[in-house]
C-alpha cells in the first residue's frame, strides 16, 4: 500500500491570492484577482465574465465582459481555477 501523508500551507485558491486568476465555473468563466478566501466563496476584483476564450495561447479573450464592481463566486460551482492570461 502507499500512502501520501504531507501537510502543505498555501495551496489551493489560497496560493493565488493577490493574484489575476480564471475560474472555470458550472455555467460561467470568471477571471480577476484574487482578493478574498473563505469557506463558502472567493472574492475577485477587477474582474469580469468570459463569455468567449478564443485561443488560450492569445493575449487576451476574445469576448470579455468587465463587472462593474468586485464579485463573489461560490467555490461549490468552482469546477477549476488557475493563472490562463
Amino acid at each position: 500500500m502507499k500512502k501520501l501523508v504531507e501537510e502543505v500551507q498555501g495551496e489551493g485558491l489560497v496560493k493565488f491570492l493577490g493574484e489575476r486568476i480564471t475560474l472555470f465555473c458550472a455555467n460561467y468563466i470568471y477571471t480577476g484577482k484574487l482578493i478574498g478566501v473563505n469557506d463558502d466563496c472567493v472574492l475577485l476584483s477587477d474582474c469580469g465574465i468570459v463569455y468567449e476564450t478564443g485561443p488560450f495561447n492569445d493575449t487576451k479573450w476574445k469576448d470579455y465582459q468587465k463587472l462593474p464592481n468586485d464579485h463573489y463566486v461560490m467555490k461549490q460551482s468552482i469546477e477549476s481555477f488557475g493563472i490562463i492570461k
